[in-house]
């Protein structure tokens, strides 16, 4: 999680919202990313997307069953779909996303007993140091807005 935290770090210094994410397998970040929708201008170039295609493009399969996804906020529907759909093993996120989260706060989808697949969560994990950082951006943003 400090990984995927440094990482959100760089993409509040960007101009990005403050997510980072990382993949892992047996104890080795195999991917990481951080939000690049204003860079690329795609609403979808969010740090989990981002690190879920490089770690399928490092395991040459798109089946990620034994990897962790680490992220510094909540994912919201589209991360947390790719998720599913990529069968994922585990999501570790640091603070819940109140408003778009779809891992338990506003939706669950990995965890939707309908689906095909769910992914184990945990979560919390360096969640006053990824909150203080996305409220620092926000607070930030509505001074300069």
């Amino acid at each position: 999680m400090l990984a995927a935290l440094e990482l959100a770090r760089k993409a509040g210094e960007q101009g990005e919202i403050p997510v980072g994410a990382v993949v892992v397998v047996e104890d080795t970040i195999i991917a990481q990313a951080h939000n690049e929708k204003e860079l690329r201008q795609d609403a979808t170039a969010h740090a989990e997307l981002l690190a879920l295609q490089q770690a399928a493009g490092y395991t040459g399969r798109w089946r990620l069953s034994n990897a962790v996804l680490y992220t510094t906020l909540e994912p919201c529907a589209m991360c947390a779909g790719a998720m599913v759909n990529a069968r994922l093993g585990r999501l570790v996120f640091a603070v819940r996303d109140l408003k778009a989260g779809a891992a338990g706060s506003v939706l669950d989808i990995v965890r939707t007993p309908g689906l095909n697949h769910q992914v184990q969560v945990s979560s919390g994990i360096l969640a006053e140091e990824s909150s203080r950082l996305l409220q620092a951006f926000f607070a930030d943003l509505r001074r300069d807005g």
